[in-house]
């Protein structure tokens, strides 16, 4: 395992934080669960019928003993729950409908993160990412002063890290949520061990084309240097001026980056979706992710075609997620 994940087991000893699984009956949560117990660096749990999950363990022979099951019809403070939950919604959920909501797999696992009962929260290996993400933002919400949560990967190719910014939830995002963004990912970078140094992607480079989408970056950048002045950011700037010291020296000489930028956020969704990928299958780096942020507990998304290894990292990111949380109040 890369060296990413050896400086989060180092943070983790001793500190194990307790994930949810809503998709106990998935063979990848389970192998991921049972290795994350025998590791020790995370408490994984469960959500499901135990009897069911034990079963289906017992066929794949997946030792998962010591694993917590817990199943939402059968929760003994399932009565608290769906108060607090009511109250949470603010009138736009009844008694009657959140008894039924809470027998959600993964509104029943947030639930459990929103109320202290669990550090944070895994899913998508069988379900959307709109499934994991709503109740996240329904329940746990985004952190004040920020509109919109965000999905970045982690790219890292021997030692090698860059974090990529948003491939994973914006479709069209404005100044603020770019700059917003920004701030987030130099953040999450922080969580990696990466000393953030920012790039605001587009076409254009200090104004050498003109357009609304050089400008919506332009001012992201104005935006984002007010909100974190103490952030190391810059933009916009095509990709060549962000990455390569040469070219950077000839189209920003005046830039406080130089040609080394870490952390790069893209204009949109399919620019950084798109550019991800390219890294992954061109550039041979691994895609981390995708992590979460802007909420104010932890919440990651699998991609329904994960592993079972990207399910068992995925984990101890939340979990790195959740230690930093705690160690900053």
């Amino acid at each position: 395992m890369s060296e990413l994940f050896t400086d989060i087991k180092s943070r983790l000893q001793g500190n194990a934080r307790k994930i949810v699984f809503p998709e106990g009956l998935d063979e990848r949560i389970l192998t991921a669960a049972s290795k994350l117990k025998e590791d020790q660096f995370v408490e994984p749990v469960l959500v499901g019928i135990q009897e069911k999950i034990e079963q289906k363990a017992k066929e794949l022979s997946i030792a998962i003993d010591g694993v917590e099951i817990i199943d939402p019809s059968t929760y003994p403070a399932f009565d608290e729950m769906v108060a607090a939950f009511v109250e949470r919604r603010k009138g736009k959920a009844t008694e009657e409908d959140a008894r039924k909501i809470l027998l959600d797999e993964n509104y029943f696992g947030t639930m459990l993160v929103y109320m202290g009962n669990a550090d944070g929260l895994v899913s998508g290996a069988a379900h959307s990412t709109a499934d994991t993400v709503r109740p996240a933002l329904q329940i746990i919400k985004t952190k004040a002063g920020v509109k919109k949560t965000s999905g970045v990967f982690v790219m890292v190719r021997g030692e090698e890290k860059y974090v990529f910014a948003d491939c994973a939830i914006n479709i069209s995002p404005d100044s603020q949520d770019l700059a917003e963004i920004a701030i987030g990912s130099a953040e999450t970078a922080k969580l990696f061990n990466i000393d953030p140094r920012v790039a605001m992607l587009s076409f254009s480079t200090k104004g050498s084309a003109k357009s609304d989408e050089t400008e919506k970056v332009a001012e992201a950048v104005k935006v984002a240097k007010e909100m974190a002045p103490d952030v190391t950011l810059d933009g916009e700037f095509q990709f060549d001026a962000a990455f390569v010291p040469s070219v950077a020296e000839k189209k920003a000489p005046g830039s406080v980056l130089k040609g080394d930028a870490n952390v790069f956020v893209f204009p949109s969704l399919e620019a950084g979706n798109i550019g991800y990928k390219i890294a992954q299958r061109l550039g041979n780096f691994d895609a981390v992710g995708p992590v979460l942020q802007g909420l104010n507990q932890p919440v990651n998304d699998l991609s329904r075609g994960c592993s079972s290894d990207d399910a068992y990292k995925l984990a101890l990111i939340t979990a790195a997620q959740a230690l930093d949380a705690s160690e900053a109040k």
